[in-house]
């Protein structure tokens, strides 16, 4: 559990601010050098703890094995990153070599159906105290309360289902044999690999179903985004990153045609309303040596700019095609800021 989230220290960069965070994250203890060397703080962690404090405890207890926690360490690490790059946040494995950045697309980047059968395979085979028994409750109620909040319909009811049959498999197999709580963590890591090949499988057929889409309308494709809707493996959200647009639309597995473009929704790369070419060009770079602007830029995989005028000035708005239609999105949607006429004097 400690090696799984090791790469997630990098959340301390909120502490200089949302858009430090975004360029800092999911880069340099995410990304292969953090491999390398991860493994050996966690295992060194971890056997600091036996020594001090559990063997303090209990002096009795037995030793861990340090090849056993390094491996452990090397596998809870290696899962994290490959789950990142899953989804459509995206990962940038060479850091601090290489910044560029890849993406998986297959998930969202919080899969429920992920989370209920690994969480609830771990559950099924726990033997938590009183206390114990309190946090799995309270984690249900949460993890529920998220679910039926955030994505209501159809996947709220089925994850609820969900959990009251893990409910169910815990009352009736709480006596179980060791042997058999075992088959029910392989069978949850099987069913779990192949749902995530499933969805895999599933982007890469959109993709193509997208090309050809683009190819009847006669739309010349640059880069091609198939983001998978939380909580509906059948249903995805389309970029489609033209010379000078960013093209939305819809795929359903469920419909024909399973391709829906909506090219009069199109979004401009550049949109500066009675600029010429030379002032725009230095607004948008006075606007890009604003810190936060950079940070964003450096994270923003479709980003597109609007110019303003203002009284004192040009509004320069940053944003991300990705978010347009996620209001809850938040700083992660965009950004703008104010660039003074005496900026670019």
């Amino acid at each position: 559990m400690v090696a799984a989230n090791a790469p997630d220290v990098d959340i301390l960069s909120f502490a200089r601010g949302e858009y430090f965070a975004l360029a800092f994250r999911r880069g340099i203890t995410h990304g292969w050098p953090a491999l390398v060397v991860l493994p050996f703080v966690v295992t060194a962690g971890v056997l600091a703890w036996d020594r001090w404090v559990r063997r303090k405890r209990d002096p009795t207890a037995p030793r861990v094995h340090p090849r056993t926690i390094f491996a452990l360490s090397v596998l809870g690490l290696l899962t994290h990153p490959s789950l990142d790059w899953l989804n459509t946040y995206g990962m940038r494995w060479g850091l601090p070599f290489d910044r560029s950045w890849t993406y998986g697309d297959a998930l969202f980047i919080i899969d429920p159906w992920i989370w209920l059968t690994l969480g609830g395979a771990v559950f099924l085979v726990s033997t938590p105290s009183r206390r114990g028994h309190w946090g799995w409750t309270v984690l249900g109620l949460l993890t529920t309360a998220l679910v039926v909040l955030g994505m209501g319909g159809v996947p709220s009811f089925v994850w609820v289902v969900g959990v009251a049959a893990v409910l169910v498999l815990r009352i009736r197999c709480g006596t179980a044999l060791p042997q058999t709580r075992v088959r029910a963590v392989r069978g949850a890591l099987v069913l779990s690999a192949a749902y995530i090949a499933v969805m895999i499988t599933a982007d890469l057929g959109a993709r193509r179903d997208v090309f050809a889409a683009s190819a009847t309308e006669g739309i010349q494709v640059r880069d091609v985004l198939v983001a998978p809707r939380r909580g509906n493996p059948f249903l995805a959200d389309i970029e489609i990153q033209t010379d000078d647009a960013f093209v939305p639309g819809t795929h359903d597995w469920r419909r024909v045609p399973r391709v829906l473009l909506r090219p009069h929704d199109a979004v401009p790369l550049l949109s500066a309303p009675g600029l010429d070419g030379p002032t725009v060009s230095r607004v948008v770079a006075a606007a890009r040596s604003s810190e936060p602007i950079d940070d964003y830029l450096v994270w923003s995989r479709y980003p597109y700019v609007r110019v303003t005028p203002e009284a004192a000035g040009w509004r320069v708005s940053f944003r991300d095609a990705r978010y347009d239609d996620q209001p809850e999105a938040g700083g992660l949607a965009g950004l703008s800021v104010l660039v003074l006429r005496s900026d670019i004097q």
